[in-house]
């Protein structure tokens, strides 16, 4: 009997006596009470059994066998029980299928590769897209959507999932339950979360579609250009700000998955030429109201100074809504994002809308400079810095990030070069501040990136690194031989920078800083490297960069030539942007069942 789950048998299946006989000649050996297990290659025959109970029933069996076993699942495959599992997805008796499905959700799950394109290879893609477009239960339809969510982690199975299921994705999960196309329509009724009811597809879909967004170009535009898509997520997500419920799966997935289509849109969306800017635009008010948008993450009140009333920046009214992949660039979704940088608990969450701000300001472009000058007047950049603090090596790596690229604007790199080059230097190592944090390599250079970018030509931001013992920090980087090339690189282009003004030279050598400080030796270390490291492959660059005077360059151009010096792609003065690339293995479970009687 089929319970509440409808993937959880617990007694005996309700059949016709002529299979219970069938199954008596199968199964019995010896006296004629005496029941035995049946042995895997028998439960793998009975799925082409002529009775559909017994296909139920065996297809349920390997459900159970398979759950949290790896070896199971290996000898089912081994056995060819996943093409005769795929080819009952097309039966058109329920229980037989939504037993197959359950069976395949199983096998699918794991780091075992080989089950997934074995499903694969036996069209199982197009068979679960089939089901999924004709089926309207909605255990049935979370059962599918989970087991494309596991078979999406695979790169060979992406772009199968792209081409033939993600139409059948959109249509029959995302825009039908995500309460979109009420919402467009107005009303108070409109804004109730009616897509909560279907939130278990809706979570695997938008799983399934993260991963498969980090494949390629070509996959990131199909999903771009899917009717109603973008348009739904963003849905989901202000619905879900508006419930002051940003924290769970769903919301993670679906910000991932914004953040993934956010990543190169200046260069991928048609007719994205229309949008591009051939010179630097630095645009942004003269550096005014120096207190201005700065304050705490939570704070709600404004500060002196922090009107805003210097910042403002001319866009462009629409003359039409915006709709389709439209939404992620116009400068309104940086309210989503800043929203859930205010509200969110969960660093994948953060990360992923930090993430998302750094690649819609990647580039030179239009919409670029719009959303620089709008995170600045959301009051952004505050909360950004503020992150910087977090615990989460991933976190502070994508608020450098957002951070330096957001310094692209003249205004906002004055802001940040007062107030946020403290939080950048307690990331480096060194000091007694770090609180036991070790961040990776990575992060490390990022935040050195940004440090450059945000230091510039300013005086103001350079003194405020020596008050924040930036300096200790960055010798030690460059002096400690245990630091990779690419942290060497990064803590010396920096110390140049400060080096090159010369009314800060008097007050280094005062604090006992002399001129070999600030040059950067790359040099082998006679000891052994800590960590990942580019000195460990054999090549060197044995030479000493030259220190430069403020007055040799400026700006951009001064950060520049100290980039070609160190031949460094890490740290190059043009924005860039990231791609969420983690993979998603598995959905939250396998589907777990008490054991069917056969």
């Amino acid at each position: 009997v089929i319970g509440a789950d409808p993937y959880a048998w617990g007694g005996h299946m309700t059949m016709e006596r002529g299979s219970m006989a069938s199954l008596d000649s199968t199964l019995r050996k010896g006296p004629p009470d005496t029941w035995r297990q049946p042995e895997l290659p028998e439960v793998i025959a009975m799925l082409n059994y002529r009775l559909d109970p017994v296909k139920t029933n065996a297809a349920a069996f390997l459900q159970h066998l398979t759950f949290k076993n790896d070896k199971i699942k290996s000898e089912v495959r081994r056995l060819r029980g996943i093409p005769a599992l795929v080819s009952l997805l097309d039966h058109p008796n329920k229980e037989v299928h939504h037993s197959a499905c359950g069976a395949l959700k199983n096998i699918s799950y794991g780091r075992d590769q080989d089950n997934k394109i074995t499903i694969k290879k036996c069209d199982g893609v197009p068979a679960l897209v089939r089901l999924l477009r004709k089926t309207q239960n909605q255990d049935l339809t979370d059962t599918i959507t989970g087991t494309l969510w596991n078979l999406s982690s695979h790169d060979s199975v992406k772009m199968e999932i792209v081409d033939h299921a993600l139409h059948a994705l959109a249509d029959e999960v995302i825009v039908p339950h995500s309460g979109w196309e009420r919402g467009s329509n107005g009303g108070e009724e409109s804004c109730k979360p009616r897509h909560l009811e279907w939130e278990t597809a809706l979570t695997n879909t938008a799983g399934c579609l993260r991963n498969v967004s980090s494949e390629r170009s070509e996959a990131r535009r199909k999903l771009r250009e899917c009717t109603g898509l973008v348009d739904s997520l963003m849905y989901i997500v202000q619905s879900q700000i508006n419930r002051k419920d940003v924290d769970n799966k769903l919301v993670e997935n679906c910000v991932c998955l914004l953040r993934n289509l956010s990543y190169q849109v200046h260069r991928e969306i048609p007719g994205s030429e229309r949008f591009a800017e051939t010179v630097v635009l630095n645009q942004g008010p003269p550096p005014a109201n120096k207190g201005g948008c700065f304050g705490s993450r939570k704070g709600k009140g404004k500060r002196d100074g922090d009107d805003g009333s210097g910042d403002q920046i001319d866009i462009p009214k629409r003359t039409t809504p915006a709709k389709g992949y439209e939404l992620l660039f116009q400068p309104e979704v940086v309210r989503v994002y800043t929203s859930l940088l205010r509200e969110s608990k969960n660093p994948s969450v953060l990360e992923a809308a930090a993430g998302a701000i750094q690649n819609l300001c990647a580039g030179r472009w239009t919409y670029g400079r719009y959303i620089r000058a709008t995170v600045r007047l959301e009051k952004g950049l505050p909360m950004i810095a503020e992150l910087l603090a977090h615990g989460n090596d991933r976190v502070v790596r994508a608020m450098s990030g957002a951070l330096r690229n957001l310094a692209i604007d003249n205004r906002n790199c004055e802001l940040l070069g007062l107030h946020a080059v403290p939080p950048l230097v307690a990331n480096l190592p060194g000091g007694q501040n770090q609180s036991g944090r070790a961040l990776s390599e990575e992060t490390v250079v990022s935040v050195l990136s940004t440090l450059t970018e945000v230091l510039g030509n300013s005086l103001d931001a350079a003194k405020t690194l020596r008050a924040s013992q930036g300096i200790e920090r960055l010798v030690l980087i460059n002096k400690d031989g245990k630091r990779s090339d690419r942290e060497v690189r990064g803590a010396g282009q920096v110390l140049q920078l400060v080096w090159a003004h010369k009314e800060l030279r008097r007050l280094l050598e005062k604090d006992g800083w002399k001129k070999s400080d600030f040059m950067v030796n790359l040099n082998p270390s006679t000891g052994t490297t800590n960590g990942p490291s580019t000195r460990t492959n054999g090549t060197y660059e044995d030479t000493t960069t030259p220190l430069l005077d403020r007055g040799e360059c400026v700006n951009r151009k001064f950060r520049l030539k100290i980039n070609v010096m160190f031949s460094s792609p890490c740290l190059l003065s043009e924005a860039y942007s990231t791609l969420d690339q983690r993979e998603r293995r598995h959905t939250l479970d396998e589907t777990t069942d008490t054991l069917p009687v056969l």
